[in-house]
């Protein structure tokens, strides 16, 4: 293998002034042979076939940015072109032209195109052109950027050479494909220095190659080449003149019959060239460079065209002397491209000059001069023409839009003109190809009249002045902006971002703007963006009323999704009579994209092939349709978002099922051709009103069509197109917005078929969309920035690049580096939905990466998804159905399907037959499943630094390499870090390194060589929210902003880590460095170091930050605010509830129970109905109420294996109690801040779900201050700097605390916002040290009432129960004002989308309960006039009651249903305004496959969009709002001002007291007692001394030190060595404000004979205490009698060691709450352990299982055995640690086989190595078990587990001195 990889070795050198320098090696792959010439570099993503055949490279070698080449092959160089006989028909040229060829990563044999019949490699070697792949060709452009084009040459290796100890120089850099082999030339130093103070010796560590003999690569030595000094245009030019015609078809002809000719100077001509001209009917006759053609072509020419070709135009003297003449004689039309164009300035007397770097590239803006357009380019060129120097009668006719060069110039009266680019593109845009038409149709004009000779040429596009006038600037003082309400599915956090970025934009134009969006969680609507935002929903009555209120000048509807777009259609005939003009795309244009009909007919006459289809307006007309198209079709509704009331029809039965629910969302459904199996592409397309137009982005999905592109994984830019397919669907794109007429940004979705070029339109979203926040954030091309500037008609020109500064906005970015987007759904929290994707979208959010290749960027997307993702590997747990179906039939599940496929050893063959995945994607992941496979034969100590590189190079993470190597990710990390490897930090820059970027848009790669930024800043980190998912979504995205705002207003810097692309946070100019990167352990470490960051804030993104605090806290970072071992206090439900049982804070009664019997016993204590939790959920049942013992036991048989491995926890459910939301702020542990907000809903209902009230509308005064009271108890118990959440339960004015998030929370931003003061800011005041006004004013209106609301999308997931329970269902929330509770409810409701009823109400009510409750609200529906319907017992019960109701039969299965009595036609034909459906309490979840009629008839009025309401609560208040009839006037509740905000002052609320420490340290039990052995301490004891042990720590914690024994003096006597007691008992003496004495017996008068009882009375006369350790048994006892002051044991022989049982057991608690049901294993020296001794005696305080291992000889005395098992403790007993054991263990105890206690030493040799615990031992181990020792250790324990973090014998140390402190305290204290 090595050898091989050996052989295969090149090594890339430049040369920088006189010096040679070796930039790095890498693997050949090309030509086996050296090459030198010029290094330059092009920044196209396609057409690698394309540059290499471009005769303008010649002798150069090419560089190319996009790290991804090779994917699609190479076509056949033996097909010819269709009407140039002898020329190849894909390539430039008929050979290879560039020297050699450099890339990051070549795809080797696994390409995947049509077309393509070999490896680039392959032709490579045909051509005999080397290329070395594994560069880091970032890094080598921006050399080349700042240095300018240099000389550069490839060597081969030519064998190896042995060196010893350092003697070569190690150098270079390299990226993984590379090795990191020492070399044998002058060394390159200057590239180290970026790596920072983490490399050992460069990124690659070459640490290990010092210290032994090591092979290492010797290169041939071949001069240096400088290609511009020879004369390039004799080598490529044709021998002889050549003649080429075109087809007769289309052949033009001279009035004297013979054919148009032009006579083409080939100085390095492209074919494509000759294609455009033969293309438009002209024949060409192709002359060589130095041809007298005004001599030799004769007078039967009419057009002169210079074509491309390399080198310098200087050297081309003759030719330019021959154009001249032919100039002179003015006798036909010349047009001259690249070189030619060049050429032609030369022979009008100009110069040219060379370029610092030239350009090269496909994106490239050049300005026409004439009309003002700007127009996108490829170029490829290394010289200019100076336009300084151009005679008087030439002009410039395009300059470069970005360095303002010459790109064209043309004569003033005479037909000459020519261009730097290439308008025959290939590889690049085509949007100048219209070029060849302007010089063919001068040339047909000249022939007609020889006149028009004296005339310039004309070009289309009009006059620039003209262009400008006809299109002025928008001249708007004020403009509407509307948002797109709660966050839902198809419709989420991608409009916060779009809406946020043109609110920016509009602000930076000096627009006032106003917003409407009810959406309160998010940044759009908070101050510092609009400058006034109505709260309201965003629908046409409301809309209608904002304008008339606020007279705006102007609105945008195209940055609210769906439904701004909905609101812009319904007024758009009235915009013009309010005086409103809509800014950016017409609404006309809007409605042509949204109707599919009219779509179709629009694209039919521009040619553009849209799918096969047909509208129908009901179901005959379907049925008609599909007679045409034939089956498989698929069904769209008109109007509708994220493919809402779509999918696939096979047959007739499946289609009349789709149109029955496409016709209830929509008047029109569209039936057309299925297309499944084809590539799904994407482009995201820009055009201003001066008809400019860039396509920014285009992505290709990795699913085939037929999954919705919300559902499908994406990748940017596509990776197996074709330069040809690339700009074939890219013209079409800028040939379509054209037509349409946007202005702004818009996206349009191709099926393209993948075995030929047949494409289709799918849809074109004239509005920003999930794309385009995906595409911004690819890309770091704010797209909808730049839309709201077009939108005001200023011209994408006149916009500056906000990244590069200098570059302008019309351009097309460039990456170099791949970008993939994940979705993720959240489809378990909701039951019986369907999990199948499909052309309906159900994802709930999304994550993007960004890597240097497709490997590294997948897995880290996987990763972002689920922090249990490891990355691309097998895993069993998550498989619920066999692969097969789910590889055909994909759900949420597919990609770990892929995975487990591969891994059980399908082919890619195999796979993409069933998939349709393009190969190329499937080959990738193979090649992950295979190099996984081929790590698990490794170890983290045998693997060498190369491959362990090479695993991070593809994206394997530390934790996934700890699973393969039987490690812990610790010490994989740490390993890694020995050998130097560590990521490097690129740059998101839009152009590929071409420019500097003055933005931190950052990523982490390992496929690079040095940091493109310096570490300087020390910023606080603030990590975000992570992905949005049911239950952390754009609530805490407004947090982390609000936080990295308020640290950025006060002067810090500050560093955003997050990996989502819809949010505000992941825009680059939030924060001062944002890394689009995951939040793991692994990768906030990475930064953290590199950045050398100051601290960082974990408490504003959700749970998943709060996650990884205590690891990230155990690693020594810095972490701002609580501590994480408070916040793991408050996340552990046993010490959280024993807190609050100190605190005197009450809760409901819950218990962990191992058995139904002990379940059932628990429950029958409590009365039901409890809440059941289960720990390890086994079908998909989460927590439940129950509300019997049937029902109980129905549960736990059907949900739960219960056992001690997977206990449930049961609490106490109480029935009709309020829930409380407290959200507050503290400081050090005082509360600074707090609001109250109540729920409508009863508790029971997950706090995400409930509707909110703030100001509280019903709590008693007595209430509120309870829940003060306990909040302030808790935080000072916790000791919280920074945000925190309490849930809290009511009921009888007794209050009850549920839950405690030591974290904002979801209603921070509603209660923020809603009174006016911002929590997020005081607490990151708090949490940063900064000054914070302590309850600052509030100041409310007097009648003001805000309600949120949540926002449901059980629309979208077919088969999903629409009620809500303890599992968050809502995906969003809105929120709105009122003068009372009702008119802020009903305003919140319509926000949602619900629809107040207008005649019609349906009731199903369950339990007798909820009908007596809800029957007042009726007779008021009643007497207001609504018609009332109801189901069977519901209109028994009223009838009762006096209220006339019309009785309906709940889904009748028999067919001779009256149609007036059906349920289910009423809500077909949407006879229903509204459905109150009260289930009676759910008494367990019934199996899956049972279907209660109540659930069929809550789908249907979903499916049938019926508004519907499950919560009696929510039904009253409903009722009640619609009772009073509000006419929703605007009012100045409606909207917050952000430009005048007034203040008054505010009164403190004082803290209650709860049990202080001197409470508890004053009835001491333990004073003056002596501590000798466990045997005198009873459980009680054991609780005060832990409670004391907590309360110490919480007090060093906060001061370091605590006076309480101020004035005492402890003495220490040690008769043997000790490192911990002794410096543990000192160190606990000193913060309690004591002194210590310490003796040994070294320095004792013990060594002159003094016996133990007089040294003890001796000690007794000089201090209050004594701490003694004696190898003698009986010692304490003797001690004891001696002294009058206390004798603390601290180890009396091998008998017993009471303090370390004690911080033992403290140890087990606070790791992991509880000692209770643990099962604890001894491992090690258990005869003489005396730890253990100890331990197992108070043990019998517990409900625990002891495993013992050790060897018989020293196996666990026999007496303390006896007892363990007369106490029913003792477990399995073994003589070796089996797997089985430590699979069952909580807490591995191991210990030292000690020396000192063997009499016979060859017996301690024999069994010192018996019982090792590696990081092996624990891959059976439960995650969160710990391992324990009381060290020392010797070998017993290795050294690889400290990284484990499980392993807690260090903290245990930290826990003992807080247990000593508390100990002394007690038995100390006065």
């Amino acid at each position: 293998m090595a050898d091989q990889e050996m052989e295969s070795m090149m090594a890339l050198e430049v040369k920088d002034g006189d010096r040679s320098i070796r930039f790095c090696e890498g693997k050949s792959f090309g030509a086996n042979r050296s090459v030198a010439g010029e290094l330059v570099f092009q920044t196209g993503m396609v057409g690698y076939p394309e540059s290499i055949t471009d005769p303008s490279y010649r002798g150069q070698i090419l560089v190319i940015t996009f790290p991804l080449v090779g994917n699609y092959g190479v076509p056949a160089r033996e097909e010819k072109d269709a009407i140039l006989q002898d020329l190849p028909a894909y390539f430039e040229a008929s050979e290879i032209h560039i020297a050699g060829l450099v890339v990051a990563t070549y795809c080797g044999e696994e390409f995947s195109h049509h077309l393509a019949t070999s490896s680039l490699g392959t032709w490579l070697k045909e051509q005999n052109v080397p290329a070395i792949c594994g560069v880091d060709t970032r890094a080598l452009t921006k050399r080349i950027r700042e240095k300018g084009s240099m000389l550069g040459r490839l060597l081969m290796q030519t064998g190896t050479q042995r060196i010893t100890n350092g003697s070569a120089t190690p150098n270079g850099i390299s990226t993984p494909n590379g090795t990191a082999t020492p070399s044998m030339t002058s060394s390159l130093t200057s590239l180290n220095a970026a790596n920072g103070p983490f490399s050992v010796n460069g990124v690659n560590g070459v640490s290990e190659y010092l210290h032994k003999p090591k092979e290492v690569a010797v290169y041939e030595e071949i001069e240096w080449y400088d290609p511009n000094i020879r004369n390039l245009v004799a080598d490529v030019s044709t021998p002889e003149p050549k003649l080429y015609s075109p087809s007769p078809s289309s052949a033009l002809r001279h009035p004297s019959g013979r054919p148009v000719r032009v006579v083409c100077v080939d100085v390095g001509l492209k074919y494509n060239q000759l294609r455009c001209l033969i293309n438009r009917g002209v024949e060409v006759q192709v002359v060589p460079w130095d041809y007298d053609f005004p001599q030799l072509a004769g007078k039967d020419y009419d057009g002169l065209f210079i074509s491309n070709g390399p080198g310098d135009p200087a050297m081309m003297e003759s030719t330019v002397k021959h154009i001249a003449a032919a100039m002179q004689e003015a006798r036909t039309p010349i047009f001259g491209i690249c070189l030619g164009h060049q050429l032609l300035a030369r022979a009008a007397g100009a110069d040219t000059v060379k370029m610092k770097f030239g350009n090269r590239g496909h994106n490239i803006p050049c300005t026409n001069m004439l009309s003002g357009k700007c127009y996108i380019t490829s170029q490829n060129h290394g010289f200019a023409v100076d336009a300084g120097t151009l005679p008087t009668e030439w002009t410039e006719l395009f300059v470069n839009a970005n360095d303002q060069s010459n790109e064209g110039i043309r004569h003033i009266n005479r037909p000459y003109f020519s261009v730097q680019f290439h308008p025959e593109s290939t590889p690049g845009p085509r949007d100048t190809e219209f070029l060849f038409d302007v010089f063919i149709q001068t040339i047909l004009r000249t022939m007609e009249d020889p006149q028009k000779m004296q005339q310039p040429v004309a070009f289309p596009g009009g006059d620039a002045a003209e262009n400008a006038a006809l299109k002025p600037k928008v001249n708007v003082k004020k403009v509407l902006v509307l948002g797109s309400g709660g966050l839902s599915i198809g419709q989420a956090g991608e409009f916060d971002y779009s809406g946020s970025q043109a609110i920016k934009a509009l602000k930076e134009e000096g627009i006032y703007t106003i917003l409407i969006n009810p959406n309160i969680a998010t940044i759009q609507t908070s101050k510092g963006l609009a400058d006034k935002v109505y709260f309201l929903p965003v629908n046409a009555e409301f809309v209608r009323k904002v304008i008339k209120q606020e007279q705006p000048d102007a609105i945008y509807v195209t940055f609210g999704g769906q439904t701004a777009l909905q609101v812009g259609i319904q007024l758009k005939d009235e915009f013009e009579a309010l005086g409103v003009k809509v800014l950016g795309t017409p609404i006309d244009t809007i409605v042509t994209t949204e109707d599919r009909e009219l779509f179709a007919r629009s694209m039919e006459s521009i040619g553009a092939p849209c799918a096969k289809s047909k509208s129908a307006s009901n179901i005959d007309e379907a049925l008609d349709a599909v007679e045409g198209i034939g089956y498989p079709v698929i069904i769209r509704a008109a109007y509708a978002l994220g493919g809402l009331g779509s999918g696939f029809a096979e047959n007739k039965q499946q289609l009349l099922d789709l149109c029955n629910k496409a016709f209830a969302v929509s008047p029109q459904v569209l039936i057309e051709r299925s297309m499944k199996g084809w590539k799904e592409i994407e482009y995201e397309v820009v055009r201003d009103a001066q008809d400019n137009c860039i396509t920014v982005c285009n992505m290709e999905n990795f699913d085939p069509l037929g999954i919705h592109t919300g559902d499908s994984v994406v990748v940017a830019p596509s990776q197996t197109l074709s330069d040809e397919d690339y700009n074939m669907l890219r013209t079409t794109a800028v040939k379509v917005i054209r037509h349409l007429g946007v202005v702004g940004e818009c996206n349009i979705q191709y099926a393209l078929n993948p075995d030929s070029r047949e494409y289709c339109i799918i849809e074109v979203n004239a509005r920003l969309s999930r794309s385009s926040a995906l595409a911004s954030k690819a890309t770091g091309y704010p797209l909808a920035f730049i839309a709201a500037k077009l939108g005001l008609n200023i011209p994408l020109n006149e916009i500056k690049n906000t990244v590069t500064k200098v570059t302008c906005a019309c351009f097309e970015p460039s990456l170099d580096y791949v970008v993939v987007k994940i979705p993720r759904w959240d489809l378990k929290k909701f039951t019986r939905v369907s999990t199948l994707l499909g052309s309906s979208m159900k994802s709930v959010g999304e994550v993007m990466s960004i890597g240097r290749t497709f490997e590294e960027a997948i897995q880290k997307a996987i990763r972002s998804v689920d922090p249990s993702n490891l990355g691309f590997n097998d895993t069993t747990a998550l498989m619920s159905i066999d692969i097969d179906t789910e590889l055909q039939t994909p759900s949420d599940q597919r990609m770990f399907a892929l995975a487990n496929a591969m891994h059980n050893g399908y082919s890619v063959e195999k796979i993409w037959q069933m998939t349709r995945i393009d190969k190329w994607f499937l080959y990738k992941l193979k090649g992950l499943s295979d190099f996984g496979k081929q790590m698990r034969e490794y170890g983290v100590d045998s693997i060498s630094p190369s491959l362990m590189r090479k695993a991070k190079s593809m994206g394997f993470s530390d934790r996934q390499l700890a699973l393969f190597w039987d490690s812990n990710e610790q010490h994989v990390r740490r390993t890694r870090i020995e050998a130097g490897i560590m990521p490097v930090v690129k740059q998101i820059d839009t152009v590929a390194a071409e420019f500097p970027a003055y933005t931190n848009y950052l990523y982490l790669t390992y496929n690079g060589a040095e940091h493109d930024v310096a570490f300087d800043d020390r910023g606080v980190m603030v990590l975000g929210s992570g992905v949005y998912r049911i239950g952390s979504s754009v609530e805490f995205d407004w947090c982390s902003v609000r936080a990295v705002r308020t640290l950025r207003d006060a002067g810090h810097k500050t560093v955003m880590v997050n990996y989502n692309p819809e949010t505000v946070s992941t825009d680059y100019d939030e924060a001062d460095r944002l890394y689009f990167e995951n939040i793991t352990l692994e990768n906030v470490l990475d930064i953290y170091q590199l950045e050398h960051s100051s601290g960082v804030i974990l408490s504003m993104g959700g749970q998943t930050p709060n996650n990884i605090s205590l690891p990230l806290y155990r690693s020594n970072i810095r972490v701002l605010g609580t501590s994480p071992e408070m916040i793991d206090t408050a996340e552990n439900r046993y010490k959280f509830s024993r807190m609050l049982d100190r605190l005197g804070v009450d809760q409901p009664q819950w218990k962990e129970l191992t058995s139904t019997e002990e379940a059932k016993t628990f429950c029958k204590k409590v009365k039901y109905p409890v809440l059941v939790r289960p720990s390890y959920v086994l079908s998909g049942a989460a927590m439940n109420t129950v509300y019997s013992e049937h029902d109980l036991g129905n549960y736990l048989a059907q949900a739960v294996d219960v056992s001690k491995d997977h206990p449930v926890v049961i609490t106490k459910y109480i029935e009709n109690a309020k829930e409380i939301e407290m959200d507050a702020v503290a400081r050090n542990g005082t509360m600074i801040g707090h609001f109250i907000s109540e729920h409508v809903e009863n508790a029971g209902i997950h706090s995400g779900d409930a509707t909110l009230i703030l100001p509280p509308q019903d709590l008693e005064a007595d209430t509120i201050r309870k829940i003060e009271d306990a909040t302030r108890k808790i935080g000072d118990a916790l000791n919280v700097t920074g945000p925190y959440n309490i849930q809290f339960i009511a009921k009888d004015n007794e209050i009850k605390v549920i839950e405690c998030n030591v974290r904002a929370s979801r209603s921070f931003p509603f209660v923020s916002k809603v009174m006016g003061v911002d929590l997020i800011e005081m607490a990151t005041k708090s949490m940063a040290g900064l000054p914070v006004r302590e309850y600052p004013p509030v100041n409310l209106p007097s009648d003001y009432v805000a309600v949120k609301v949540p926002q449901f999308s059980f629309s979208r997931l077919s088969g999903a129960d629409p009620v809500m329970g303890v599992e968050m269902a809502s995906t969003g929330e809105v929120a709105c004002f009122g003068r009372t509770k009702y008119e802020a409810y009903i305003k919140g409701l319509i926000s949602t989308g619900f629809k107040l009823p207008r005649k019609n109400i349906l009731l199903s009510v369950g339990s007798f309960k909820d009908k007596m409750e809800i029957l007042p609200s009726v007779e008021k529906l009643h007497k207001l006039g609504y018609k009332i319907f109801a189901t069977a017992g519901t209109a028994d019960f009223l009838e009762e009651h006096g209220i006339p109701v019309q009785f309906l039969e709940a889904l009748g299965t028999d067919q001779g249903q009256r149609e007036e009595y059906s349920l289910t036609h009423a809500l077909a034909n949407n006879l229903i305004g509204l459905y109150i459906n009260l289930p009676s309490s759910n008494k367990f979840r019934r199996p899956a496959n049972y279907m209660s009629k109540g659930y069929r008839t809550r789908r249907m009025a979903v499916d049938y969009q019926t508004p519907l309401v499950t919560n009696v609560k929510n039904a009253k208040i409903l009722i009640e709002a619609i009772a009073r009839n509000y006419d929703f006037s605007i009012s100045r509740v409606d909207y917050q001002d952000f430009t005048e905000i007034t203040t008054t002052s505010a009164a403190l609320p004082q803290p209650q007291a709860s049990v202080t420490l001197s409470d508890l340290l004053q009835d001491s039990p333990f004073k003056g007692r002596d501590i000798l052995s466990v045997k005198q301490i009873s459980k009680d004891e054991l609780h005060l001394l832990f409670t004391v042990a907590a309360e110490m720590r919480l007090g060093v914690e906060r001061g370091g030190a605590l006076d309480i024994l101020k004035g005492r003096v402890l003495c220490l006597m040690f008769y043997e060595p000790s490192t911990r007691t002794s410096c543990s008992f000192d160190a606990a003496m000193k913060r309690l404000g004591g002194q210590t004495v310490v003796t040994s017996e070294a320095h004792s008068s013990t060594q002159k004979g003094e016996s133990l009882e007089d040294t003890i009375r001796t000690l007794d006369q000089y201090g209050d205490g004594i701490v003694l350790r004696h190898p003698d048994a009986d010692s304490v006892d003797i001690a004891a009698k001696a002294a009058d002051r206390p004798i603390i044991n601290a180890g009396n022989g091998s008998r017993e060691h009471p303090t370390q049982a004690f911080l033992d057991l403290f140890t087990m608690r606070e790791e992991l709450g509880t000692v209770n049901g643990l099962t604890i294993t001894f491992t090690g020296d258990l005869k003489y352990g005396r730890t253990v001794h100890s331990l197992c005696e108070v043990l019998r305080h517990y409900n625990v299982t002891i495993q013992l291992a050790a060897p018989a000889a020293l196996a666990l005395p026999s007496k303390i055995r006896e007892s363990l098992k007369a106490r029913g403790q003792l477990g399995a007993v073994s003589e070796r640690l089996t797997p089985e054991m430590v699979a069952r263990t909580d807490v591995l105890y191991c210990t030292r086989v000690q020396k000192e206690r063997f009499e016979d030493l060859d017996e301690y040799e024999n069994l010192k190595d018996e019982m090792v615990v590696s990081a092996k031992t624990l891959r059976d181990a439960k995650q969160n078990m710990i391992v324990m020792h009381p060290l020392p250790r010797n070998m017993e324990l290795a050294k690889e587990v400290d990284d484990d973090p499980r392993a807690a014998y260090f903290r245990q140390m930290r826990y003992g001195m807080f247990v000593r402190m508390a100990l002394l305290a007690l038995v100390m204290a006065s």
